[in-house]
């Protein structure tokens, strides 16, 4: 099914569904780029571009991260071909979401770090000959993330990936009082490069950092434009 088509469906939920509280952050009456979320004058849509990969990336999204600027699950989607975005929901999973997991072409599994009682998933190697690895990351704040991987009964039986990575976080736009909390798309950067994806980690990587840096650009001239 066409990407838009589900984007576009997912959109709609969220807008019949708004969320608890709105995005209220400094900058919400900015003017931005319907793709990128970035301010018009800082947009970096012109640098989207698709890179192939063995792998696939499917972002499950909690709900209020749709309306957030700062959300780089789309940086992800804007780079990495075939990626998909599906709705989080503890109890009532998307019908597109459970038909994925059950398709016999890939090999799906839970981006999340390692835990005791969780051992007997953990994996650290979905290469499969034969089935087309997925990456299922959970895209939401930490404790959104530890959520969703805790009460999501229809992910229970998956395997269990964490990234090997000595990368410490880089993402200024929302703080983590652990440095090794890397957001969704330094979580994709760091599965990319563990799996021998360097042209799409690469790519992938730039656009974050234009991201960033755009973003942050914009924040200090809006701060500066409330003195």
């Amino acid at each position: 099914m066409p990407r838009i088509s589900i984007l576009s469906r997912i959109l709609v939920r969220v807008l019949d569904n708004p969320p608890r509280r709105p995005y209220l952050a400094r900058g919400a009456g900015v003017r931005r780029c319907e793709q990128c979320k970035l301010p018009v004058e800082s947009c970096i849509c012109a640098h989207r571009d698709e890179r192939a990969t063995h792998c696939r990336f499917w972002l499950l999204t909690h709900h209020n991260e749709f309306y957030k600027p700062t959300n780089t699950g789309r940086l992800i989607l804007h780079s990495v071909a075939d990626t998909r975005v599906f709705e989080w929901s503890r109890t009532e999973p998307p019908q597109e979401l459970l038909d994925a997991l059950n398709d016999p072409r890939y090999a799906p599994c839970i981006v999340f770090p390692a835990g005791e009682d969780y051992r007997h998933r953990m994996t650290a190697n979905v290469v499969d000959d034969s089935r087309i690895p997925v990456f299922i990351i959970l895209d939401g704040t930490w404790r959104q993330a530890r959520r969703m991987f805790r009460h999501s009964r229809y992910l229970q039986h998956l395997p269990v990936i964490e990234p090997k990575t000595e990368r410490l976080s880089r993402y200024s736009l929302r703080r983590s009082t652990v440095e090794r909390h890397l957001c969704t798309a330094e979580v994709a950067i760091a599965l990319l490069e563990q799996f021998d994806e360097r042209p799409a980690a690469e790519h992938l990587e730039r656009y974050f950092e234009l991201f960033n840096g755009g973003y942050f650009e914009s924040r200090r001239k809006w701060d500066r434009s409330q003195e």
